[in-house]
């Protein structure tokens, strides 16, 4: 009988130990995750999933994804409970163009207060906010105010008074001139001496964003989406609307302020691919954010810092994007990604090796602002071999289960592969990309001040793997460290000037703690990894933190 009961015991304290926090595993190590909670944003600062529609998810069979796939899948990415480990975790989505349109990617988009049949309905549209609200999730749209498609009921009209001779209808929402411009992306309409300008193509005509009329459509558009509960918008093309005529520092501004009389906290991020410093100027538009493409993309400082394995220069790139960024505007909110659906994937770019995939993500999930995950992105889809060059191949369909062939074939027959399986085959892998990007985010929610705050110092170790700063929010400091040496363990001071009475709140391990995990890895990886081995997991003792190699952690002071 004593033996039953003693039995019952052990087993008892090893249920604990999973439903408890602060339990420690066989070698000793304690989850710090495990102590903290997740606190659902309430504000602009999210963990948005960029999600290209006709790709994601077909709930109908028709080849073609569409809102309702998207509504199927959200508990994939947030259930709407804060304290499970079985969604991504997220609290945003980016939805690409799904407005009618005639084109595939929807750039071109001829009405802009409806849906594309091909996704759906308004109906199904309002289905999936209800459902993104009992989530937490905040919902942008790509809105395109540069230009619009040639079945646009304006532009239809504007091309049958110009061929009557009459500019002063609604050629005026349009940019149109007499007479051959001598410039670049001017159009002719037909033999009528008249051109028009469209930069991209001659199916995408110009808007005239100096025009009132044209600014009097934004506002209804603007006004249509908040009022369905739409969060803000992605501004497409924002480079392109600074013109002779126009400047587009004030229609940012314009059209920010005139949004927020339907939604006071209407958050915007424009895609602007010029440098840091003209992002700078355009930040005095008040605009919340602006993509960051000095540090994503193959040849961006993010993966240049991984790729190199390291990391001390990167912690000084940041900390100047930041500090210039805030002067600029002091509301600032970082827009940081890898990739995106124009652009090649990620794991391209970093070689399909898994341990860099999983630093590459460390490293801009936990960087202050919005982070953007590209849909596939966190379970490692890439470009098939020989189309780095087609942006189709940029926007394949999401594998959802490897063993499930898709019925996705929008994006002009193109496709995307998966090296590490789908969705079904990384969701129970702990050792997962996929794992990896849920605990990341995790992270960054239980410590909401390395979204909000601003980074103050960088450290620099005197080692030149290691990627250190500090951020303040609220009277509270939290330190980022990232060990990008893919072969050493480091071993670093943590003086009081730095933070004092130190903890981990967080910690990943880009290279496998189990032997099976190793069949995933690179060849390179796997002889690298013995090295690793030599520490364990990250530790404080007397003040040295001690991090094995391809790490990270999250520092403060213990409360």
């Amino acid at each position: 009988m004593k033996k039953l009961i003693s039995l019952l015991l052990v087993c008892a304290l090893a249920m604990s130990c999973v439903v408890l926090a602060g339990c420690e595993d066989s070698n000793g190590y304690k989850d710090p995750t495990e102590e903290l909670t997740v606190n659902a944003s309430s504000d602009k600062y999210r963990n948005y999933y960029h999600i290209w529609v006709c790709s994601f998810h077909d709930s109908d069979g028709d080849e073609t994804g569409d809102l309702q796939g998207i509504i199927d899948k959200l508990d994939y990415l947030n259930d709407g409970n804060p304290e499970t480990d079985t969604d991504l975790g997220v609290d945003g989505i980016w939805l690409s163009p799904m407005m009618p349109s005639d084109s595939y990617h929807k750039y071109d988009v001829d009405d802009y207060m409806d849906v594309d049949p091909e996704f759906g309905d308004l109906e199904t549209f309002d289905k999936l906010i209800e459902e993104c609200d009992k989530r937490g999730i905040a919902v942008i749209l790509d809105l395109v105010l540069n230009h619009c498609g040639t079945g646009h009921e304006f532009w239809q009209k504007a091309v049958e008074e110009v061929k009557e001779g009459n500019l002063e209808g609604y050629a005026k929402y349009y940019n149109f001139t007499v007479g051959i411009p001598g410039k670049e992306g001017w159009r002719s309409v037909g033999n009528t001496g008249v051109w028009y300008e469209g930069q991209f193509s001659p199916e995408m005509p110009e808007w005239n964003l100096a025009y009132d009329g044209t600014r009097d459509y934004f506002e209804e558009v603007a006004k249509f989406w908040l009022e369905r509960g739409v969060a803000g918008f992605r501004l497409d093309a924002v480079k392109y609307m600074t013109d002779d005529v126009v400047d587009g520092t004030e229609f940012l501004n314009w059209f920010y302020t005139t949004s927020q009389k339907y939604n006071p906290d209407v958050y915007m991020v424009g895609e602007n691919w010029q440098g840091n410093s003209q992002l700078y100027h355009e930040y005095e538009s008040g605009i919340d954010s602006q993509f960051a493409f000095s540090f994503a993309t193959s040849s961006g400082q993010f993966s240049a810092a991984v790729n190199s394995c390291s990391g001390n220069q990167l912690a000084g790139q940041l900390k100047k994007f930041d500090t210039n960024s805030v002067e600029a505007n002091e509301n600032v909110i970082h827009a940081m990604f890898l990739s995106n659906h124009d652009m090649v994937r990620s794991a391209n770019y970093f070689a399909q090796n898994l341990p860099y995939q999983k630093m590459g993500a460390a490293v801009y999930l936990l960087t202050p602002g919005n982070s953007f995950t590209y849909y596939g992105e966190e379970i490692g889809a890439a470009v098939p071999e020989g189309f780095n060059e087609n942006d189709a191949f940029f926007r394949g369909a999401m594998n959802w289960d490897d063993n499930v062939e898709t019925t996705i074939w929008c994006t002009a027959d193109a496709y995307s592969v998966y090296p590490y399986g789908g969705v079904a085959q990384q969701t129970e892998d702990p050792d997962s990309l996929l794992s990896f990007y849920r605990r990341a985010i995790k992270i960054k929610n239980q410590n909401p001040e390395i979204a909000r705050g601003h980074i103050t110092e960088t450290y620099d170790f005197d080692n030149n793997a290691i990627c250190a700063f500090k951020v303040e929010y609220e009277g509270k400091e939290v330190m980022v460290i990232h060990n990008l040496d893919c072969d050493n363990p480091a071993t670093l001071t943590l003086t009081e000037d730095m933070i004092a009475n130190p903890v981990i709140r967080g910690d990943l391990y880009a290279i496998s703690k189990t032997e099976d995990a190793s069949s995933t890895q690179t060849d390179a990886t796997s002889a690298s990894e013995g090295t690793a081995q030599q520490v364990e997991y990250s530790s404080i003792s007397e003040g040295v933190l001690t991090m094995p190699a391809h790490s990270s952690v999250v520092i403060a002071t213990a409360e």
